[in-house]
């Protein structure tokens, strides 16, 4: 039976993480190499009151650059604090090891969060924007929803597989007579 400490050290690190690179897939992907949307193009029906910034004008993507800069600096600062968050676990508890099913399972589950969260309030409650917009954005949006729960699905299963493996000794606890 797996301890509390070693199913969570990871988790809190694995989610930030994988928070901040589920924003980077969105970001890039969607964002920057298939341009299905950036942050505020979806604002000429949205539901907050947002100024209209279309990305076929000059003026709209400057804004929705600016907005989608400020949206990669977010992402870009979860992996920082989830590095960080890494770091501190790791080298507070050198004597053990982790397989990497426990830390890219709580990767998994962070990106699909991002997902989740993202997806609820940008694409419905605020409506800023959507996966794709167009004939069918209801179905790309609960889609990316779709997606979103089942990385959380696959990376809790992940994680929960995962065995702690011990450290093993160092030179000095080998050999007690050097």
């Amino acid at each position: 039976m797996k301890s509390k400490d070693t199913t969570t050290s990871l988790a809190l690190p694995g989610v930030v993480l994988g928070i901040g690179l589920g924003g980077f897939v969105d970001g890039i992907l969607l964002h920057q190499i298939l341009q299905w949307h950036h942050m505020l193009t979806s604002t000429d029906d949205d539901r907050v009151g947002v100024a209209y910034y279309p990305a076929d004008t000059v003026h709209g993507l400057e804004i929705n650059t600016l907005w989608d800069g400020l949206f990669h600096t977010v992402t870009w600062l979860a992996v920082l604090i989830g590095l960080a968050l890494l770091y501190s676990r790791v080298t507070r508890a050198r004597q053990r090891l982790w397989t990497s099913r426990s830390l890219w399972g709580w990767v998994l589950v962070g990106w699909g969060l991002f997902n989740l969260v993202e997806g609820i309030i940008d694409h419905h409650i605020l409506g800023i924007h959507h996966v794709r917009s167009g004939d069918n954005q209801t179905l790309w949006d609960i889609g990316f929803l779709i997606f979103g729960a089942v990385l959380v699905l696959i990376g809790w299963a992940l994680q929960r597989t995962a065995t702690p493996l011990t450290a093993p000794p160092r030179a000095e606890q080998r050999n007690p007579t050097s």
